[in-house]
């Protein structure tokens, strides 16, 4: 039998063959890359040490080192981390953004915000631990939870895509999609009190509005009906596209709601696997295609 070390060539060898050198050549030319970011490929490890930094900031006692790694004091490593915090954004921002002039303008502004997305979270633990039995602390649910992980980055991804960050919020949110399955588009709007549960194949678009008090499960999608064309065929951006789910709201399993213009009152339930394209006033139960009043205690 012939050795397969007479047939091909060594790996040391194939880097000075002219079809790597073509192949080269070939991408090389075929590459057409942003200009503001041909200098950094760690971009994508400076957003994931972003999302842990803010995130042990936010909860050190969970998140974070020990208290005797940082001096002893959980004041002294909450500053150490958003003074870290603070400069890795203020770099990430510059590389998207090369020559803004108000990014340390922006950066206060984002911290500053900080407090309110720690107490949106808290109502967010909280109705998780209410909402489900199976849940036996406030740690699990940070530390177990697919939801509280995909809600936390999502929370501070949309501070930043309110103050116009680009791309920076939307690489923190699939980071989240990628490790829980969960898909969350920083541009959604969503109320205090948010869960969900299980969690696996949700779907929330960007221009989604939830209110308070509202509880998904795994694999619901509130999505786009169908896209507004230009001239040239493409989608028209920067519409109302997804649908406003009012407060007090339960959309069980792989339920799918489609449409701008579809609006589910307050006091709803969606069952399961239920396809809606309209709207749904408020106190009522939908059931597969039909929809029945409900008692809203």
């Amino acid at each position: 039998m012939i050795s397969t070390e007479r047939n091909v060539k060594s790996v040391s060898d194939l880097h000075q063959d002219s079809v790597i050198r073509s192949v080269t050549e070939q991408l090389l030319t075929l590459d057409k890359p942003d200009e503001s970011l041909s200098d950094n490929p760690g971009l994508k490890k400076k957003v994931l040490r972003l999302i842990n930094l803010l995130r042990s900031a936010l909860y050190p006692h969970i998140f974070g080192a020990s208290a005797a790694e940082d001096g002893g004091s959980f004041a002294v490593a909450v500053e150490c981390r958003l003074q870290s915090s603070a400069d890795l954004l203020a770099q990430i921002i510059a590389t998207l953004q090369p020559g803004r002039e108000d990014i340390p303008e922006l950066v206060t502004r984002f911290m500053l915000g900080l407090p309110d997305v720690k107490s949106s979270l808290e109502t967010d633990i909280r109705a998780a631990y209410e909402g489900d039995p199976a849940a036996k602390s406030h740690e699990e649910i940070m530390l177990a939870y697919p939801a509280f992980e995909a809600i936390s980055i999502f929370r501070l991804a949309h501070k930043l895509y309110e103050l116009k960050v680009p791309m920076l919020p939307r690489m923190m949110t699939e980071y989240a999609h990628q490790i829980t399955g969960i898909d969350i588009h920083p541009g959604a709007t969503i109320g205090r009190y948010f869960f969900i549960d299980h969690g696996t194949g949700v779907v929330i678009g960007e221009t989604t509005t939830i209110g308070d008090h509202v509880k998904l499960y795994q694999g619901v999608t509130l999505g786009a009906k169908s896209f507004e064309l230009d001239e040239n065929g493409n989608p028209v951006k920067g519409i109302k596209r997804h649908p406003d789910i009012g407060s007090n709201v339960v959309i069980y399993a792989h339920a799918t709601i489609l449409g701008g213009d579809t609006q589910i009152g307050d006091n709803c339930v969606i069952g399961g696997n239920v396809w809606l394209t309209h709207s749904v006033e408020a106190g009522h139960t939908v059931i597969s295609a039909a929809e029945r009043k409900t008692t809203i205690i």
